[in-house]
């Protein structure tokens, strides 16, 4: 986990290839994607989830908070409504598309080998972080998530386990959901004064419900005199008489911590 340092040239060429490759990969595979929207929502509600659109983030100007809150409000009218049938993948920037000026988007955060720099079209994360929490409380597959390589910013009023989101960048870093199930599945998004809101929805009653918990929490001191953090995202499953009748493993999460642990015994990990 110790940082490498990549020269600009490298980036960019990596960028570039990554690109294409995920072009050639969206025209030429086998993959069946979602496509197709509907206005009328499905009658069953899955699951719900709100994140607030504005939050004080140490030496972040507040510009690139409301910038994100009007990028999210143009990226919502290529996903609210899609609907996910039966063998579909739901592919987030195939979607989405290329966030552009033309398009209406503006200058956001975009978190950036540990910190943090202007792009147009930032903060779109916390978009597909939302996406993915509520999908984990679903039957619906994640078939594509990256985590960030990086913890950029100390916890503050935190309600969701470290980890439980998912980093995205047009378009190799994607976020994709498979319908296993034999019903369809509706996201359905909107924006509140306050909040980003989600749904995933069906026609029929879910017969579980899921809740979601880290494991093993840590913070290590490393070789290199850095700080990484750890844990593991694992999910309870509940029949219809609330009955546990399974725990799950997710995800693994691996973060180059970019602020000072607070350590109260002074040693070397912290759980």
């Amino acid at each position: 986990m110790k940082p490498i340092k990549r020269s600009k040239i490298r980036i960019q060429l990596g960028k570039i290839y990554y690109t294409y490759k995920r072009y050639l990969e969206w025209y030429s595979g086998g993959t069946r994607f979602a496509k197709n929207m509907d206005k009328d929502l499905l009658p069953k509600e899955v699951f719900q989830h709100q994140t607030p659109l504005l939050r004080k983030l140490k030496d972040v100007d507040m510009w690139y908070q409301y910038n994100k809150i009007k990028n999210i409000e143009i990226a919502i009218k290529k996903l609210n409504g899609i609907v996910i049938q039966p063998g579909e993948t739901l592919s987030y920037w195939r979607l989405i598309g290329k966030p552009t000026r033309r398009k209406g988007y503006k200058d956001g955060m975009v978190l950036f080998y540990g910190g943090f720099k202007s792009g147009v079209g930032g903060g779109l994360c916390q978009l597909s972080n939302l996406i993915y929490w509520m999908t984990l409380h679903t039957p619906l597959q994640v078939t594509e998530r990256h985590r960030h390589s990086y913890d950029v910013f100390p916890d503050s009023n935190r309600t969701q386990p470290f980890g439980s989101g998912a980093t995205c960048a047009y378009n190799y870093l994607d976020l994709r959901i498979y319908n296993p199930t034999d019903e369809p599945y509706q996201l359905n998004l909107y924006l509140t004064a306050d909040h980003l809101v989600g749904q995933w929805r069906t026609t029929k009653e879910p017969i579980y419900t899921y809740e979601v918990y880290e494991k093993d929490h840590q913070m290590t001191l490393e070789y290199w005199d850095g700080y990484v953090r750890h844990n593991t995202i694992h999910r309870k499953v509940f029949n219809l008489n609330k009955e546990e009748i399974g725990d799950e493993y997710i995800t693994e999460n691996h973060a180059i911590m970019m602020y000072q642990p607070f350590l109260e015994d002074g040693s070397k990990t912290k759980s």
